[in-house]
């Protein structure tokens, strides 16, 4: 629109109108409201400066405490009862492998979850409603206790497979697939209903539209649930412990059914040590499990925002 043309003009009246408007319903808030809708702002505010110094501190801390230690010798070091050459070589690919299968295993099952419950299932499906209702109760059981299933139901019969890298990970799967499938739910849902009218009006099948615009649509949001579960996974201990993961290996774990350790596990026995070199330790492999948590969490950021941008 140019300046002169009607369009313009009557686009300018109405801009104001609804500046006009808006000024007189806030003006006419009284003013007890404005003081309480001001005190909850500052009240957040506070809430997440208090959270983000509390994090600040504790990760300084570990970073001031763990430099001496912060060398490439921390990272191609093994296991060793000598603090002067422990290291986490086995311990960060232990971690690798499990995080690598728990991936392989969340994706597609939990992704196929939500598809089949938001998509497929009526609301009225009693099968729909019963997997929904576990799957939320699920997503509230103590870690441990999914730890304890893998011990019996995993590790020992009916799987029986021992306690290996494999076994972690599928626990750890079962752990963390209940909030992959809710966000997973929430993303597909957020999918406006006309992309599905117009893919099933222009002659695409059910399948056909969730494929190519259902699915693509909600990928940031899926994306997302696997970042909070890749989180969560990484840095869970007491799901672990029952499952026999080993403190100290002298060898590196090499595949699915390798016995294995874990950083969360290798900083859990290094801080029990009474050595102040064993503190130093901890302290450095808390600033390397956190850089490799951040260093994945930005990859998987990165891959999000551009298929979000090129969607």
């Amino acid at each position: 629109m140019r300046p002169g043309d009607p369009r313009t003009a009557r686009a300018e009246v109405a801009l104001a109108s609804a500046r006009g408007v808006g000024t007189e319903i806030f003006s006419s808030q009284p003013r007890a409201d404005v003081i309480r809708a001001a005190a909850f702002s500052v009240a957040l505010y506070a809430a997440l400066a208090l959270a983000v110094l509390g994090l600040a501190v504790l990760v300084l801390d570990n970073l001031i405490e763990g430099a001496p230690r912060l060398n490439p010798a921390l990272l191609t070091n093994g296991t060793s009862s000598l603090p002067a050459n422990a290291g986490l070589r086995s311990a960060l690919i232990g971690t690798l492998w499990i995080i690598g299968f728990v991936i392989v295993l969340i994706v597609p099952l939990g992704v196929g979850a939500a598809v089949f419950l938001e998509e497929y299932a009526g609301s009225r499906s009693r099968v729909a409603r019963l997997i929904e209702l576990n799957v939320q109760n699920l997503a509230a059981v103590p870690s441990i206790i999914y730890g304890l299933l893998g011990l019996a139901f995993i590790a020992r019969a009916p799987l029986n497979l021992g306690f290996v890298v494999l076994t972690a990970s599928l626990t750890l799967a079962l752990l963390v697939l209940p909030v992959v499938i809710l966000v997973a739910r929430e993303a597909l849902r957020a999918v406006p209903g006309s992309v599905r009218e117009g893919s099933l009006a222009l002659g695409a099948t059910k399948w056909q539209t969730i494929r190519h615009q259902v699915l693509p649509a909600a990928v940031p949001g899926i994306a997302t649930g696997v970042i909070l579960a890749i989180s969560r996974a990484i840095g869970e201990t007491a799901p672990l412990v029952p499952l026999g993961a080993a403190t100290f290996v002298t060898f590196d774990p090499n595949g699915p059914f390798s016995r294995y350790t874990a950083l969360p596990l290798q900083i859990f026995d290094w801080v029990k040590q009474p050595q102040a070199e064993f503190q130093t330790l901890a302290a450095a492999a808390i600033i390397v499990m956190l850089g490799l948590l951040l260093a994945m969490n930005s990859v998987a950021i990165w891959l999000r925002n551009r298929y979000e941008r090129s969607w």
